[in-house]
């Protein structure tokens, strides 16, 4: 087949990627329920063109065409989709957004910018957001070193195509100082409703703050923690090696993992009937509701997550929670649905997906025990 790293990929609707789900949603790892992903993003950025703020829309084009060559020759991502983001509306660009392909930032920004990626989704790459390269890598559940290595993998591909700008003594230069040296983030994405219910998130959010560790919603910067997801990444990338950042973010995960069971074993002990009755109500109303907004399908939805990791309720494999979650988001509703929606449409909707989707996962074996 042709590769479609090419303009008019991206007037296409994204009927295909709604149809699919990203190979980091299987629920690989996810130490029952409490790990969905971990990502790791490098920042980079090509020395002869300027940064940020002072790049031209004509670099910017220059920017892109520069990567694209270079991707050409790079076995990781040959055979990438490009989407030129100019050419995509408001919702396709959303899209992209809920299915953490791109940032927010990117979707709203001006200017020449795109995104390649992968056909499962694990590997892209942004192209002229805050750096001129986000390479991004996804695993499922507490893979992090895997995410680190296909990104550590694809950005030597390219360094050998492109100059990126560095400095012997500082590293890797970026528009943002605090992503200056390994330019290296590396997050995961926790399901942690027991520290919320009892009450020690907050302890544990100062505890990880001092630790150099920072806490954002599920897509990052200026995000909410909808439905009890919390993204934890390292503040800093300059001073440690990358895979000093791999280390001790698992140790920090594992360490919120541990904390998350024994919020859920004390749940259990202390008020297991309440905690039986929300799992089972969330449930009952998912699987009956005829109207569901985005922020009560997500509370619902993680008091679901919730009964599973404490086997309240069973047939509910990982893999189709994550999915529900990705196909019940806004841009995705409205391209399943071939149209713009207004909000109470697609709350309507949202409800009419869930039901069917619960219906199907019982009638072939994966309903609730």
């Amino acid at each position: 087949m042709p590769r479609r790293m090419v303009d008019e990929v991206a007037a296409m609707k994204l009927q295909s990627l709604v149809a699919s789900a990203p190979s980091w949603l299987s629920g690989d790892d996810d130490a029952v329920g409490i790990v969905i992903s971990c990502r790791a993003r490098l920042a980079r950025n090509v020395s002869t063109y300027p940064f940020g703020a002072k790049i031209t829309e004509d670099e910017q084009a220059q920017v892109v065409a520069s990567v694209l060559a270079a991707a050409k020759g790079c076995k990781h991502i040959s055979a990438a989709t490009f989407y030129n983001l100019e050419l995509l509306d408001k919702n396709e660009r959303r899209l992209l957004v809920e299915r953490h392909l791109i940032s927010p930032n990117l979707a709203d920004a001006k200017g020449q910018r795109g995104v390649l990626f992968n056909s499962d989704e694990s590997l892209s790459v942004m192209i002229n957001e805050e750096d001129h390269l986000r390479i991004q890598a996804i695993s499922p559940g507490l893979q992090a070193a895997a995410a680190w290595g296909k990104v550590n993998a694809l950005d030597d591909e390219l360094g050998l195509k492109l100059e990126c700008a560095f400095s012997e003594d500082l590293g890797f230069l970026t528009a943002c100082p605090t992503n200056t040296g390994t330019g290296l983030r590396l997050s995961v994405l926790m399901h942690l409703p027991a520290l919320v219910l009892t009450q020690d998130m907050e302890r544990v959010l100062q505890g990880l703050s001092q630790m150099s560790f920072t806490v954002r919603g599920v897509y990052g910067e200026g995000t909410n923690a909808a439905g009890n997801l919390f993204q934890v990444s390292n503040q800093s990338t300059l001073g440690q090696s990358e895979q000093e950042i791999v280390d001790g973010l698992l140790e920090v995960a594992r360490k919120l993992v541990e904390y998350e069971r024994d919020g859920q074993e004390t749940l259990l002990a202390e008020a297991r009937s309440q905690v039986e009755d929300k799992v089972w109500r969330a449930l009952g109303l998912l699987s009956n509701a005829r109207v569901l907004s985005s922020q009560e399908f997500m509370n619902l939805l993680s008091a679901v997550r919730l009964g599973l990791s404490l086997d309240l309720i069973s047939g509910l494999p990982s893999r189709f929670v994550n999915q529900l979650m990705i196909v019940t988001q806004p841009a995705h509703l409205q391209a399943e649905a071939g149209q713009r929606l207004e909000p109470d449409e697609r709350d309507s909707r949202r409800a009419t997906i869930v039901r069917r989707k619960l219906e199907e996962a019982d009638a072939h074996g994966g309903g609730a025990a």
